[in-house]
Parts: C-alpha cells; structure tokens; sequence
C-alpha cells in the first residue's frame, strides 16, 4: 500500500512539473501584461485584454491553471490518505472552507473566476415606499463606487418607488447603467385574466418588509425569461468591493447548484434564542438572504415556483406564518435538497444584526466585501467594529452621485436619445460667448429625488384644492416650520442641496414635531451642481409634482396669512375657476423684523402698514414689481378686481396646475417671475386680484446670486441678453400678441 502510495504521488508530481513548464513556456511566448496576469495571485489578477490574440493566449493560460488545480486538488487528496487508506480532514480547495460548514476568511484570497470588463452584470432588488427608495440609493452608488462593469439594475417596485427611481435614474444619467422596473402590485396576487392562484399574498409573514419581503421568490417568472442569472440584492446593503468579484462566483457553481447564499450568522434557525422559539427548518445554521446568486434557467428547469410553492404551503400547515419572510422559505427548500445551495464565504453578506457571528467572517475590516445592516436598529447595531462600518455607510450616503457619472473606458455602450441631445447641445457652446456660464447652467442635466420623506397621495382630489409651491436652499430651512403652521393645505417643495445636505435636511425633518407629523408635504431633492442657483428648474420640478387641480405659487421666506388655504379653495369655487382662464393674485408685504406678531386679519394688517412695521413688498427697492396690484384700491376692495400687466410684474398668484412652465434659462437672481407672469398674459389669463388675502416676506440676508446682480456688470449684462432672447422667442411662439411685451420693454 505503502509504496503505491508513492508511485501515485511521484507520478502526480511528475505530471504538475510538466504542467508548469507548459504554463512557462506560454508565458514567454505572450506578453508581459498576461505575465504579470500568471504571476499574482488569482484574487489580483488583471483582466485580460480586448486584443484578440491576447485573449486566445489567455484562455489557454487559464485552461493549463485549471489542469494545475485539478492536479493539485488530487495531489492534496493523496497526501491526506492514511497508510490505511482513509482520507484525512483537509481544506477545501476552493473556498478555503473546514469540514463541518464552518465558514472562514482566514485563508489566502479565493479563487478568482476573470469576469469581462464590457461584460453585462445583472442586479435584482425589491424596493418599495419612499424609506426604501431612500435607502437604495446608498446601495446604488456604493455598487456604482467600486463597479469596472456595465450593470443593469432590476427593479421590483410599487408604484412610489418606481416614481422615484425611474426620475432619479433618467436624470442621473450614469454611462453603462440600465434600468428595468417590474411592477410589485402583479406578483402580489398574480396577473393572469381568470382563476389565477396568488403569486405571494396568500402567505402570513409578519415580518416587517411586510409582503414586499416576499417577491424575491417570484423572480423566475418576474424577469425576464432570456435572463439566465442575477445577483439578488436587499436595500440595506453596502458594496465594499466591486461587485464583479461576486459575479465572478457563479462561475464555481457546480451543476446541480442554483442558489448562492452566506449563512446565517445568528443563532435564529437553531431554535434557543428562547423558550419555545420554533423557527422555520433550516440546514444547520440555515441561510441569509440579504445577498443571493440564482442561476435563473435553471432554477426554471427544476420548476422553481412549483418547488417553493409546495414546501411553504406544507410547512404554513404547522408554522402559520414566515417570522423572517422569503428566507424561511428558500431555508425550508434548501433542507430539503441541500444539493441546491453554494456556499458563499461570508465576507459576501457580513451581517450587522445584535447577537450574530459576524466577526468571525474577518480578520482584519478591510477583508469585508458586503456590510448588511439587517437589524431593524440599522446603524445603532451592536458590533466591536460598527464604527468602521457606519463611516463606510455615511461616505456612501453623503457622496456626490454627480462624481458616479463617469465613462467605463474600452467598452462600447450606446448612450440614451437625452444624453445624445444634451452632448450634442453642450458641443454646440461657444466657451467664447461671454454669457457661456448661463448657458451651460441652463444644460446642466440634475439629479432628482423625488418624494424625499413620507408622502400620502390623494386619492380623489378636491375639485378646487390648491397646493403651496415653493423652492428652497439649505438657508431657508429653518422657514418650514412656520409655512407649515400658516398652510394646513397640501405642499410641494424642490430643494436645492449637495448629497450631504439632503442628509442634513432629513435629520431635521425627521427631529421636527412640526414637519415629521405632516403627511401632505412633498419634499423633492434637486442636487447641486454647477455655479447658479437654477431658481426655475427647482419650481418646475415642485409643480410638476402636485396633485391639486391647482397650485399657489410663492417662495419660501413668505408667510401665507392664516387660513389663506380655506380662502383661495373658496375663492376658486365662488369665481368659478374651472371654466375660466385666470390668475388670482396674493397681495405681498414685507417687515423688516425679524420677530413680528403675524396679522390675524386683513383690519390689522392694514393698522401696521400705517403704523410703518409693514410695508407693500419692494417698494423702496423694486416698486415696478408688485405696484400692478394696486394697493390703493386693495385697501378698500370687497371684492376681486382685474388688473392689467405692465413691465416688470412679477406677483404672487393661484392658478391650474397646467400652467406654462417657468422658463428655465434664468437662472439666480433676475427676471425668473417677470417672464412667468409675461407668458400667462401671453396665453390671455385674466389677472385678479384678491381682496382679503394676504402674504407677507420674512427677512433675511441677500443671496449669493442677488449679490452677484449687483457686484457685476457682466452679470447684469447676460440677464439683459437672456432678455431679449426670451422675448424673440414669445414673438414666435405667440406671434403679433407678443410684440406688446417687446414695445413696453424699450419704453421704460
């Protein structure tokens, strides 16, 4: 026994020396790139290159490396076996995993599977309600971080989230990202026209994803069926690797395997966290489904949906309900053929909940791959290390996705029509023109966010209700409060702030006993980039997000007079509003205190205009612009008055939501309200004024861009330009109506 034992090995060693000699001689005849590709270590290697050349040479490389582990595996095999011939405990030599399912990362790097540089990868994610939209995005850009590849992200949605993500997603614009929404609300109980069997809400989960956490099932008949594999993601997940090397797993699989999954790292399936606590059945420790790998063909050729469907209705017979969701089913399925599972090493899923075996996935924190903050405590986990891995989650939240928009050099992508049209039209810039910095601002393409904060949509609106539009900066925010004291009535507001500010912002918001008991103020984040404040696009974004028949459109550091909401629903209705063109103005006034006892009506009001602690808004600095209203007139009206439009009329005023958008070119300070107000009376509005409604301007320091105005000629000198442009364009759009506009210009 002895001395055949020493014949296989000599011949086994015999065999590895020539491989290696095959695998050198290779090496001399490529080039020193796949060299240098041989030599590191698997987990180091680089990808090989687009020459096609190169990569026959490649491949034959990798094939001679495959033939080595292969001998090496039966090498070890032999080594291990006893002068009795029984076979000894050893490692696995492909995850570096001890016998028993323990897992460990205290090996040498994993073997590394090469994926494609141009290669597609696919990400699924269930994503429902304005939290998890939230959250997703800090998911998103730690993948997008770290990523070399083209992704195409897979949405499972309800309809809030998809509203959220499509807008955030088209107006993100990364290179080489895709996206694909599937709607939610068909896999709750099927889509089929007659007699169709529920797909998931005929099963009791109490946890608190409530149903949504279910639909990770039904993603063989929810994705498309020519997808073959995908990479299966929760929303409180954040990428510390690119997820190419996750990818690159599938590639281990063996044949009977379809599901790649990290186990479970708390002590839940083994049933003593207490007495009586009788957890679905699970293979040992059982797995988590926070991260999973699924081979999609395959799992349809064994009949997936029929699979899962049959152990949970046999097991809801004695277990009534799933305590952790989908996981208690793929659990239940994988004990019963364990041959399904691939054992993912679990730095791929290091999961942050109390009482988990966590740090037994590492050594060090930098060898983490995947955090999973999957305690309902999220950052508030317990763990020796939750410091490090809080400071990783905030970079990614408070990072600048604008920095994301960068290009996967070598691969060939076909960019979107918008992006087409919006490169054509920078290229068309002259960096000469001196009112260039306008024009690119004008261009600049936004990220929005959506529905930033808990929102309740109507379901049937008031014929004659009005929602508040306003746009803001992170130095109004202390505003919001008071607005939301003074107008009971539905809100609509765009922020303009960086990645870190909207953080900033949804901590105060949440801190507020004002703001957090709000449900009808929508909050839409517009993040920063470029140099002026584009004042238009943000109430643009904020109207066309309401749901009122119509809107009251003012700005932030106004206070409505109280019980305004009540007057102006009345108003429509009395004026019958419905069936006529018109725009019904809100007086202005301004203080210059900062602490002011609000007027409670329009009697007191008018006692502190005479007393001198009110004034008409801007009638020191900027008459021209509400001087139209007629406050002479106001002061005695009943009744509402029309008014004609005269040059500079910029008033506050209620109209149907389908009014002319704001012309975005005017960007910061200048003539963003005037040409408003000018194409309403292009399109024939009738001006009225209301009588016994009122707002007044808070104080507050000027702007960056009003200051701007004022320090520069240039500046001046581009509004005047942005001007006269606006006006040709009117003359087209309204013809001989327009040229009025043109006339009153050059007679002042």
């Amino acid at each position: 026994m002895l001395r055949s034992w020493r014949v296989k090995l000599k011949l086994l060693l015999a065999t590895v020396t020539l491989a290696v000699l095959l695998s050198w001689l290779y090496l001399f005849v490529g080039s020193l790139e796949y060299g240098r590709f041989l030599l590191l270590p698997p987990c180091l290697g680089e990808q090989p290159s687009r020459d096609v050349e190169r990569e026959a040479l490649a491949s034959r490389v990798r094939r001679v490396e495959e033939e080595n582990q292969q001998l090496r595996l039966q090498l070890g095999q032999v080594q291990a076996e006893g002068s009795d011939g029984s076979p000894q405990w050893g490692v696995s030599a492909e995850d570096g995993d001890p016998p028993g399912g323990e897992r460990s990362n205290r090996t040498a790097c994993p073997k590394q599977r090469t994926v494609h540089k141009c290669e597609l990868l696919h990400v699924a994610i269930v994503c429902a309600g304005h939290n998890a939209s939230r959250d997703v995005v800090t998911l998103v850009k730690s993948i997008l971080f770290h990523r070399k590849n083209p992704l195409h992200f897979h949405f499972i949605t309800d309809s809030v989230a998809h509203q959220i993500l499509q807008t955030l997603f088209q107006s993100w614009m990364v290179p080489s990202v895709h996206v694909s929404f599937y709607n939610a609300d068909d896999l709750k109980a099927g889509t089929c026209p007659r007699f169709c069997p529920p797909e998931v809400s005929w099963i009791p989960n109490k946890h608190y994803s409530g149903i949504y956490g279910l639909m990770k099932l039904t993603l063989t008949k929810a994705l498309p069926s020519n997808l073959s594999k995908v990479i299966v993601l929760d929303t409180d997940i954040t990428f510390a690797t690119d997820i190419a090397e996750l990818w690159a797993v599938f590639g281990k699989f063996s044949d009977k395997q379809v599901i790649g999954l990290v186990e479970n790292q708390s002590d839940w399936y083994l049933g003593n966290l207490w007495k009586n606590h009788k957890p679905w059945p699970a293979l040992g420790r059982g797995f988590n489904t926070g991260v999973i790998l699924l081979l999609l063909d395959r799992l349809r050729r064994l009949g997936w949906e029929q699979m899962w469907r049959l152990t949970a209705e046999r097991e809801l017979m004695s277990m009534l309900s799933t305590s952790l969701a989908d996981q208690d089913i793929f659990n239940a399925v994988i004990k019963q053929d364990p041959a399904l599972v691939y054992r993912l090493p679990c730095f791929w899923n290091v999961q942050l909940s109390d009482h988990t075996r966590s740090e037994q996935c590492y050594t060090e924190v930098s060898d983490l791959k995947v955090i999973h903050w999957n305690s309902p405590k999220k950052l508030r986990v317990k763990n020796k290390h939750v410091e490090f891995f809080r400071n990783l989650y905030l970079t990614f939240l408070e990072y600048d996705g604008n920095l994301l928009r960068r290009e996967l050099f070598g691969c060939a992508s076909l960019p979107s029509p918008p992006s087409n049209q919006l490169q054509q039209a920078l290229e068309e810039l002259d960096e000469d023109d001196p009112c260039y910095d306008f024009r690119r601002q004008h261009l600049t393409q936004h990220r929005v966010h959506l529905f930033f904060l808990q929102y309740e949509f109507l379901a049937l609106p008031n014929p004659t209700d009005v929602t508040l539009v306003a746009q803001l900066s992170m130095d109004r925010l202390q505003m919001l409060e008071a607005i939301c004291k003074h107008w009971a009535g539905p809100i609509s507001l765009a922020l303009y702030m960086s990645d870190a500010e909207a953080q900033q912002f949804l901590r105060y918001a949440q801190a507020s006993e004002v703001l957090s008991a709000r449900r009808n103020v929508a909050y839409h984040i517009v993040y920063k980039e470029g140099q002026f404040y584009p004042i238009n696009l943000l109430r643009n974004v904020a109207l066309a997000n309401t749901q009122t028949p119509y809107v009251f459109l003012t700005d932030i550091d106004f206070l409505p007079m109280y019980g305004l909401y009540d007057y102006l629903r009345n108003s429509i209705q009395q004026l019958e509003l419905p069936q006529r063109k018109a725009a019904l103005i809100v007086p202005a006034f301004e203080t210059l205190h900062y602490r002011l006892t609000f007027p409670k009506s329009k009697a007191e009001l008018l006692s502190m205009l005479d007393m001198g602690s009110l004034y008409t808004f801007r009638y020191h600095v900027w008459p021209k612009g509400h001087a139209p209203t007629d406050y002479a007139k106001w002061r005695t009206a009943t009744v509402p008055y029309r008014v004609a439009w005269q040059p500079d009329f910029e008033p506050y005023v209620v109209v149907r939501r389908d009014c002319p958008k704001y012309d975005q070119r005017f960007v910061g300070f200048g003539w963003n309200k005037v040409s408003h107000i000018m194409e309403l009376d292009a399109q024939e509005y009738e001006l009225l004024v209301l009588p016994n409604a009122f707002m007044i301007h808070m104080p507050h320091a000027p702007s960056f861009d009003i200051s701007k105005f004022r320090l520069s000629a240039g500046y001046r000198g581009c509004l005047q330009t942005l001007r006269e442009e606006f006006h040709q364009d009117l003359s087209r759009r309204y013809g001989a109506a327009a040229l009025k506009y043109l006339t009153a210009e050059r007679s002042l």
